[in-house]
């Protein structure tokens, strides 16, 4: 039988000496005595009561937090889930693995490789073809099955596991085509679709900027009308109303709007299709289709925000419209996280929200750029496919960067997508700039010039003196 201890702690707070004795306590319960404690301490409370659970539940409970500590999404408990979609949880990597090795089989002609050696030239460039195909099957197959969850579980993790791996697809295929000449990597885009590869006109959106053509009788307002039913009113819309949805904070997506209408004025004199009526620039591009996609993003997110998230699984629906609302459902948000930029919170925290508008930009940007260097006209789905990857990326993206701004750990990284997304935007600024190289004879204005770097110095003088009153006001506190 163990020995019994009647104590009576009081004010055990955070000296050595009282850390220490419950120390010692935790440590005899821990062997099997029993003691009795009166106490006032909830820090001595709980290092007691820890003591006091079975060994394995201790054990269990420390790895629980150790996997919450680490981010380890991989984990996961199939009993919580619905039993109608339970299984849809369940690794099955091994039966996976046969299947795709049977698929690879079939598809390699591995059996049959005196069908797979004969063949003229043609085929040997379908072969290549076919094996680059398969090569990124296989790498997307690893990420669907092994590599590391998002922060996002809807509709399921393999999913975003998807996403992640196809962005480090499109990084590695990026590093390639950096390391190409301009034109061979304009002749490769034809491995992509067969009509890129040749040399394309790019259409001026400023050629005539009248509103008012009084000398033509069939449409006097001709010029509104092209650009008003131009199809990249629809892509601005629904481009605005995408980012309010990622980004939930208007002021910062007006400050996005705007700003990348300074850099259409500000690289001008290098694409064409920039040079934009102000007219179209201002009131169409700003206060209609921006604005339209700003609130409807905006209504979307206070929907979201507003709506009671208690998910009732598919097999406790009472009839079939339950069953299928329930289905739709999974493809919401299984929570509405708040994101909270606080541009104005330091400093420091005004350095980063600035680095994510800087980064937003340089994307979009870098579509105008890569379509111009690489010659792929506007309407090519190749350019419609690296959106909506974008896209995919960046929902991950900003959920992990926002994480990373409200952690408040003195020791931390950033997301996985995070990186991935950053080295992708970097890589495309290479491709532009190595490829841009002769492209543009026209130099930057004078006044632009003046311009952003008045802007670079007001921004840096702006710190410097918010960090400085800063300081004194942390000087004095401490006085």
């Amino acid at each position: 039988m163990g020995t019994h201890i009647i104590g009576v702690l009081l004010n055990f707070y955070y000296d050595p000496y009282s850390l220490g004795i419950s120390c010692f306590l935790s440590d005899f319960i821990s062997k099997g005595h029993h003691v009795f404690i009166v106490f006032y301490d909830l820090q001595v409370l709980s290092c007691i009561l820890s003591a006091m659970e079975p060994h394995d539940h201790r054990r269990q409970r420390r790895q629980n937090n150790l996997l919450h500590a680490n981010g380890n999404g991989n984990v996961t408990v199939v009993d919580e889930f619905d039993p109608w979609t339970a299984w849809a949880y369940k690794p099955r990597t091994i039966s996976l693995l046969l299947i795709g090795a049977c698929f690879l089989i079939w598809a390699s002609g591995a059996l049959d490789p005196e069908r797979s050696e004969s063949g003229d030239v043609g085929d040997v460039v379908t072969s290549v073809k076919r094996g680059v195909w398969a090569m990124i099957a296989v790498f997307l197959a690893y990420c669907l099955l092994q590599a590391p969850s998002t922060v996002l579980i809807r509709p399921h993790p393999a999913i975003w596991r998807l996403v992640h791996g196809m962005a480090v697809i499109y990084l590695v295929a990026l590093t390639f085509l950096l390391f190409q000449k301009r034109d061979d990597a304009r002749q490769f885009m034809k491995f992509l679709h067969p009509d890129l590869g040749v040399e394309l006109p790019e259409r001026s959106y400023g050629a005539d900027c009248r509103i008012y053509l009084p000398e033509n009788p069939t449409s006097r307002f001709k010029n509104v009308y092209d650009t008003l039913f131009d199809e990249f009113v629809l892509a601005h819309i629904f481009g605005w109303w995408g980012k309010a949805i990622l980004i939930r904070n208007q002021p910062l997506l007006w400050v996005l709007s705007v700003g990348f209408e300074f850099m259409e004025l500000t690289f001008r004199h290098m694409l064409p299709n920039f040079n934009e009526c102000w007219w179209d620039s201002i009131i169409l591009d700003i206060f209609i289709c921006n604005w339209f996609g700003i609130w409807a993003g905006m209504h979307t997110v206070r929907y979201f925000d507003g709506k009671t998230y208690e998910w009732v699984g598919i097999s406790q629906q009472p009839n079939v419209i339950g069953k299928v609302k329930r289905t739709l459902g999974q493809f919401t948000p299984a929570q509405w996280d708040k994101d909270e930029w606080h541009p104005l919170l330091g400093p420091w925290r005004f350095i980063q929200v600035l680095s994510l508008c800087v980064v937003f930009l340089t994307v979009e940007l870098n579509t105008f750029f890569l379509k111009f260097c690489l010659w792929v006209p506007p309407r090519n789905p190749v350019i419609v496919y690296r959106l909506i990857l974008w896209w995919l990326i960046a929902i991950p993206t900003i959920r992990e960067y926002n994480s990373y701004l409200q952690d408040r750990k003195k020791v931390k990284k950033v997301g996985a997508l995070v990186w991935l997304s950053l080295a992708i935007c970097i890589v495309e600024l290479l491709i532009c700039i190595k490829f841009g190289h002769g492209l543009y004879p026209n130099p930057m204005p004078q006044w632009l010039v003046v311009f952003w770097s008045s802007v670079g110095l007001g921004i840096v003088a702006f710190l410097i003196v918010w960090s400085w009153q800063l300081h004194r006001s942390m000087q004095r506190k401490r006085h």
